[in-house]
């Protein structure tokens, strides 16, 4: 399997659109998608009272709008090639709720809706769409979050597997969504946070 990296704006779709095109023209058709980009590690934890509409705003244009536009642009080559996965990144703060955070987790309850809708769409086109929803995940971003990372001890003590969830605990649950082991799941959301939500 073959990667391209850049730096693109998914609050722009027509950023994100010529990004995947070349990408096409370099590698071939996108056959795997991680939308992955989102805001978290830098909101602070802020009343829903509080929040202003243009950090509202700000928060769902990156965590959603960023998610459907990369969505949107690897379709057409996914459905030409009549295959793809797509994988988003939700949240289990949709579960369980989050205080201060209504924006974040408003924006992950949307990814989960979406990846479902999508799944919906296209699977006639052989095309899987399915979410991972990880916990609170101890990265350097949120680590350098005095008011996120004061929530570690919570969140470990509620997960049978009691203990920081890190980055690296994501990475097979994505690959194995992402390169075709799932071949007949679709509309999914894996939940990887050490056992906290069982529901």
């Amino acid at each position: 399997m073959k990667a391209r990296g850049g730096i693109v704006d998914v609050t722009d779709g027509a950023a994100v659109e010529r990004f995947v095109a070349e990408s096409a023209a370099e590698l071939g058709e996108v056959n795997v998608l991680v939308a992955n980009a989102g805001l978290f590690t830098g909101l602070a934890h802020t009343p829903i009272t509080e929040i202003t509409d243009e950090e509202w705003d700000r928060v769902q244009a990156v965590n959603v709008r960023g998610v459907f536009a990369c969505l949107r642009a690897v379709v057409p080559g996914m459905r030409r090639a009549g295959s793809g996965s797509i994988v988003t990144i939700a949240s289990t703060s949709v579960a369980g709720g989050l205080a201060d955070l209504a924006h974040y987790v408003a924006s992950k309850g949307a990814v989960i809706a979406l990846t479902r809708a999508a799944a919906r769409e296209l699977g006639a086109d052989g095309i899987r769409v399915n979410a991972v929803a990880p916990g609170l995940v101890a990265s350097d971003g949120m680590l350098a979050n005095d008011e996120h990372a004061a929530l570690r001890p919570y969140a470990a003590a509620k997960r049978p597997l009691a203990r920081d969830e890190i980055p690296a605990d994501l990475i097979r649950p994505v690959v194995f969504l992402a390169a075709g082991g799932d071949g007949f799941v679709t509309g999914q959301t894996l939940v990887v946070d050490g056992g906290a939500y069982m529901g």
